[in-house]
């Protein structure tokens, strides 16, 4: 716990500078979800920050984790949040994963779902073994996807 939350400090250290490099106003909120640190930054308009599909989001991601290494030495599993974009991309998931069991129910047959990101893919493997099912993901990065299978 006080590594993750060493972690959280190090990574709003970073975060922080880079808003001021970027001359933007933003708060930073750090915590510990499960087995991994947690920032999130909130602010008037820092979409730019996400990007279009969280592109930006996720590089700055990378960025940040890379931080943390240089400090620490050891690889991090941290999640940024800008704008609670995340967060409403996690409710998104979690919808379509629900349908897509229906319908892999309904049907017996398998679903192939559109490429997604590693943060998207874990999303979805969680709510389709919350929903009972199973799946797997197949393809190569960037085009790397999840299938939901029947029972």
């Amino acid at each position: 716990m006080k590594e993750l939350e060493q972690e959280g400090d190090i990574a709003a250290d970073y975060l922080e500078e880079l808003l001021d490099i970027a001359d933007l106003d933003g708060d930073l909120d750090m915590d510990v979800e499960g087995d991994r640190a947690a920032v999130s930054i909130v602010g008037a308009d820092l979409s730019q920050l996400v990007g279009a599909n969280g592109e930006v989001l996720d590089a700055l991601q990378e960025l940040t984790r890379l931080a943390v290494y240089r400090e620490t030495g050891e690889r991090s599993r941290l999640m940024l949040d800008i704008s609670g974009y995340r967060a409403d991309r996690r409710r998104e998931l979690v919808a379509l994963a629900e349908e897509t069991c229906a319908q892999v129910k309904e049907t017996g047959e398998a679903v192939s779902l559109k490429a997604m990101t590693p943060f998207e893919r874990k999303v979805v493997h969680d709510a389709v073994a919350a929903a009972g099912l199973s799946s797997e993901s197949e393809g190569v990065e960037p085009r790397r996807f999840v299938v939901v299978l029947p029972r």
